[in-house]
């Protein structure tokens, strides 16, 4: 049997590695890693998060999410606060040199979303991305 290369699957994988490598083009030169940005990216929408939590969140090692840390950490852009529940854990906050790493990350999402929607109408555009929340939630629950 023969795998369609079209289907479903090798479409959002294709889509997914297409967009990864146009972020990591666009933000050449910027210092940042296509991880450290997804890190910055998740604590800010998430800011206090557990070491733990960010790691799960990110579907990476802790060990893996611990050197990002440092690394961001060492840029002046995140710090570990202790977890006043638990000495053991720490807590990832932003600090205000991320800002504007934050808004360059912003400004690559829009041109490479404008660009992977490029000839869909605005109702078209919404279908599938209202069609995507839809399979996201479907398939959450497994």
């Amino acid at each position: 049997m023969q795998l369609q290369q079209d289907s479903l699957g090798a479409l959002l994988v294709d889509i997914t590695r297409m967009m990864r490598r146009a972020f990591q083009q666009n933000m050449e030169g910027s210092g940042l890693t296509l991880a450290q940005a997804r890190v910055l990216v998740y604590v800010s929408r998430r800011e206090g998060l557990r070491q733990i939590e960010l790691a799960e969140l990110l579907e990476v090692q802790p060990i893996t999410l611990a050197r990002l840390i440092d690394q961001l950490a060492q840029a002046g852009l995140v710090e570990r606060r202790a977890d006043p529940q638990d000495r053991r854990a720490h807590r990832i906050h932003l600090l205000p040199a991320s800002a504007s790493y934050l808004r360059s990350i912003e400004a690559v999402m829009a041109s490479i979303r404008a660009q992977a929607l490029h000839g869909l109408d605005r109702p078209q555009a919404a279908a599938l991305l209202e069609g995507l929340r839809v399979m996201r939630s479907n398939l959450s629950v497994l």
